[in-house]
């Protein structure tokens, strides 16, 4: 006696057994002729390629928490300075490929102009190797060039492209780097022309000093500011001394520091 289910039970099989036919009499070698397999591998070799330099080269780095830690030292950040804050540091909005990549001009790919557009979108860059004297904050008095030193900065560098040579982040979030701007064609290190006209010291902390491979010649660079008496060294001209009016001694943004430091740490002891 036959069971009422019996024959879609023997179709499920009898489908089953054709398809196992059919994978077994199928002709796979196809597969391994060089006309499939070149093509795949050159396809799959492209992909992996072009994920690793998206990654490595168009991907954009929207904070300093987003750098990994083998970056520093090995790699560069392209972007636009959106605001200067401090006389050695500002903002960078990464633009990875710079205008080759479409930034600036393909319409997804432009810098945000306002504060609430760029919030957590920015990278604090400190100029790596010099101190400038310090503004007003906290309580304490503003350094002389202090704000001549800012305006420098800012005419020098906001809104323009410059490239970060990045080198460790410090205690502060930001990122330590040696920062080069373009100058009418000619690629400038930003911190050795502070230096050079005498709107920043060579940086004398004794711990988190960052030169790469410059601290010679941004040494002799502020010891030419000094013998040509520019910017911070200025000295009063022959007119004003015999107006009386006395030579100041400079007093360095390290010493200033310092000065303060023990200022205020005497005053919480006392």
């Amino acid at each position: 006696m036959r069971w009422p289910w019996s024959g879609e039970d023997e179709k499920k099989r009898s489908h089953s057994a054709s398809w196992i036919e059919t994978l077994e009499t199928a002709d796979w070698s196809m597969f391994t002729e060089p006309r499939t397999v070149i093509p795949s591998v050159i396809l799959t070799i492209t992909t992996i390629t072009a994920l690793r330099f998206y990654k490595s080269y168009l991907r954009r780095i929207p904070s300093v928490n987003h750098i990994k830690p083998e970056y520093f030292r090995r790699r560069s950040l392209f972007g636009r300075v959106t605001s200067v804050g401090d006389a050695d540091n500002f903002r960078l909005f990464h633009t990875p490929g710079g205008r080759i990549a479409g930034w600036g001009w393909v319409p997804w790919k432009r810098v945000p102009t306002t504060k609430e557009a760029l919030a957590k979108k920015t990278i604090h860059i400190r100029i790596a190797g010099v101190d400038a004297p310090e503004l007003a904050h906290w309580g304490r008095e503003a350094q002389p060039y202090s704000k001549e030193a800012l305006d420098w900065l800012t005419e020098y560098i906001l809104n323009h492209r410059v490239r970060a040579y990045i080198y460790r982040r410090d205690q502060y979030d930001r990122v330590v780097a040696q920062v080069v701007v373009r100058r009418w064609l000619i690629k400038r290190d930003v911190g050795l022309e502070m230096l050079k006209k005498g709107l920043a010291t060579v940086y004398e902390a004794k711990t988190g000093s960052e030169f790469g491979e410059f601290e010679q010649q941004y040494r002799d660079a502020e010891e030419r500011a000094k013998q040509d008496k520019v910017g911070m060294w200025t000295k009063p001209t022959i007119i004003a001394r015999l107006r009386g009016e006395q030579a100041k001694s400079v007093e360095s943004p390290r010493e200033y520091k310092t000065r303060h430091t023990a200022a205020e740490r005497q005053k919480k002891a006392g």
